[in-house]
């Protein structure tokens, strides 16, 4: 039988040429398309762009990513994730007097050569080294600042900046000014689209909701009762903007680019392993990183500001029947020719009414149920969740971003670094060694300790490792040690300096000691590379814990040999 076909082979353009699957591919972009224009209009003005500057992201990264990414259904553009982390960092550097429609497409460029830079190295590894609290905290956060920060365009009242605590001062300070009006649009357009989704996935929710709020502008003379609309918008045209190298701005931006590579790679990845191409392949993350990384290069270049992955919007190709890539080319052909003469067409849009589309995505980034779960099945976890929103929330949101990174490597570390040896006991009437059990009585046996590690042996854990075995080896006085290893999935070098400690303890005293069930290749390259398995001597690894105790029984002097 041939194996099955790679589908990392395979580009996000494949099958584009193929006649099937075009009608559902066609419908597929137009619905699109219906969700796209209100949700990157909504997401630009979220990060302080024109709202005509989202239809060129999406554009732009649709065309990049359906050129270089792998995934036949995953969808780039404007995304309210990353919005906010690089909204408050381009407005100071505005404030500052550097040109914002320089610094955001050169941003774009930035995040999209790291991207590329990381599918050539194939990183894709890197996405995982977020633990689900830390993102559940993460997102959380994003949540708040997106709800916090639409408030002020929700009751038609000035805005106080990008911070939490400046929005929420704003607004405290123009509360007598709340306009009914325009809270009642935008809490009508989040409703709609709540009822849309819960009805069907494939409802333009928002489209619905923004197209009735923009006709009832002029219906109702809303203008006149203070609704504030977005006004005639001039045509998006794809530009390449002019780069003045100015080298503390850089300083300033490649900081900020590290981290939304690092929350694309983190958001692409799981889009990508979450939507399968419709012939059941499996993910090529790597790819789809280069892919990603095109898509932020072809928005800077358009003069836009960086993109993701979208998981809503790849859903609604996926659960529209799209096959391939021209659905999302579809809908960014319909949106260019929006962008190019639809100035007027959004004039009449009230800005309530994109504050309610950002609210709705705000709810759905907001992991109640993980929350929830996380609390009450792993409370010192949930911990990790508040840590990181309350970082994303009160402090500046890249520096939150950042500190979310380290809490997640960090508490990484500290589950290794909780590793200790546990002493197994023999299954009474079998061969099995094996820890500790609630109603299964271990039988003793004389001059004989077998002690496993359950978890990769590492700089992190080495020194516990060492001092742990050393005092069993002291309290226990055995003639017989044996490591049971099956747990051990690699060794670096401080915990191979550790590991040969013990083995040097074990000669000193003149107990006999072998490694069991070390299944790991890896581990196994790493002592005979380190130097430790001529220490231990090749002859002492054994594929049983049984096995190793009778080989070392018979080498003992005769009474300590004895069973």
């Amino acid at each position: 039988m041939e194996p099955p076909a790679r589908a990392t082979m395979k580009p996000a353009l494949g099958g584009m040429l193929r006649r099937d699957g075009l009608s559902r591919d066609i419908v597929a972009g137009l619905t699109l398309a219906a969700i796209t224009i209100p949700e990157q209009m909504a997401t630009a003005r979220l990060g302080g762009f024109e709202p005509q500057l989202g239809f060129l992201a999406f554009v732009a990264a649709t065309i990049g990513f359906a050129l270089f990414g792998a995934s036949r259904l995953l969808t780039a553009g404007a995304d309210s994730t990353i919005t906010p982390i690089f909204a408050g960092a381009l407005a100071t550097l505005a404030a500052s007097g550097v040109n914002l429609g320089t610094t955001a497409p050169l941003l774009a460029l930035f995040v999209g050569a790291l991207l590329v830079i990381g599918g050539l190295l194939r990183l894709g590894w890197v996405a995982d080294l977020l633990s689900t609290p830390v993102v559940t905290g993460f997102l959380a956060g994003i949540s708040l600042h997106i709800l916090v920060s639409q408030l002020p365009g929700l009751f038609g009242v000035p805005g106080g900046g990008h911070e939490v605590v400046g929005q929420l001062q704003a607004i405290y300070a123009h509360a007598g000014a709340i306009n009914p009006i325009s809270t009642a649009i935008g809490l009508g357009v989040l409703v709609i689209m709540l009822v849309c989704e819960r009805i069907s996935a494939r409802l333009p929710g928002a489209l619905i909701a923004l197209a009735l709020a923009t006709v009832a502008v002029p219906l109702f003379n809303l203008e006149a009762r203070g609704v504030a609309v977005l006004g005639a918008l001039p045509a998006a045209v794809p530009r390449l903007p002019g780069f003045a190298l100015d080298w503390g701005v850089i300083r300033q931006l490649l900081p900020l680019a590290l981290v939304l590579c690092l929350i694309v790679m983190m958001q692409g990845a799981a889009v990508s392993r979450s939507f399968r191409d419709p012939d059941g392949g499996d993910a090529n993350v790597d790819r789809d990183f280069l892919g990603l990384g095109a898509a932020n290069l072809f928005a800077g270049l358009a003069g836009a500001f960086p993109v993701n992955a979208s998981p809503p919007r790849t859903a609604v190709v996926s659960e529209t029947g799209g096959s391939t890539q021209r659905g999302a080319l579809l809908a960014a052909a319909i949106i260019l020719a929006l962008a190019l003469a639809g100035g007027s067409l959004l004039a009449k849009v009230p800005q309530a009414a994109l504050a309610g589309v950002l609210l709705f995505v705000a709810q759905r980034i907001f992991r109640l149920g993980t929350i929830l779960a996380i609390a009450r099945q792993a409370p010192a976890e949930f911990a990790l969740i508040v840590l990181t929103a309350l970082g994303i929330v009160l402090l500046p949101i890249e520096a939150g971003v950042a500190i979310g990174i380290g809490i997640s490597l960090l508490h990484g570390v500290w589950m290794t670094t909780r590793s200790r040896p546990i002493e197994f006991g023999k299954i009474a009437g079998t061969t099995i060694w094996w820890p500790p059990e609630q109603g299964r009585p271990l039988e003793p046996v004389p001059d004989v300790l077998v002690v496993g590690f359950q978890a990769p042996l590492l700089f992190a854990n080495a020194n516990s490792f060492r001092q742990a075995m050393l005092a069993l080896l002291e309290s226990r006085r055995p003639a017989i040690l044996v490591l049971e290893a099956s747990g051990v999935a690699a060794i670096d070098y401080t915990a191979a300096q550790a590991l040969g400690d013990v083995v040097r303890g074990c000669r000193a005293q003149g107990v006999a000691f072998a490694v069991a069930r070390l299944e790991s290749v890896r581990a196994r390259a790493a002592l005979q590379r380190l130097g430790i398995m001529a220490e231990i001597g090749p002859d002492h690894l054994f594929h049983s814990v049984e096995e190793a105790v009778i080989a070392l029984r018979a080498t003992l002097p005769t009474e300590a040999g004895k069973p």
